[in-house]
């Protein structure tokens, strides 16, 4: 159990990031890119990030 609780830790993670990598590419390819896009780039990013973080610290304290 451990073990899929750490994968499915560190596949959000580097899924997450690669998605999140994309959108910012595409995002700075537009010349005039609007306010509602960027907005929703810094939610989507905050809410992987402390998902992220949550995960990880919850797959390490079922290890240790």
């Amino acid at each position: 159990m451990v073990d899929l609780l750490l994968w499915m830790s560190v596949s959000f993670f580097i899924i997450g990031f690669a998605v999140l990598a994309f959108i910012k590419r595409k995002l700075e390819g537009k010349n005039n890119p609007t306010i509602q896009s960027i907005i929703w780039l810094v939610a989507g990013t905050t809410a992987w990030g402390v998902t992220s973080i949550i995960l990880i610290v919850w797959s390490f304290n079922r290890i240790w």
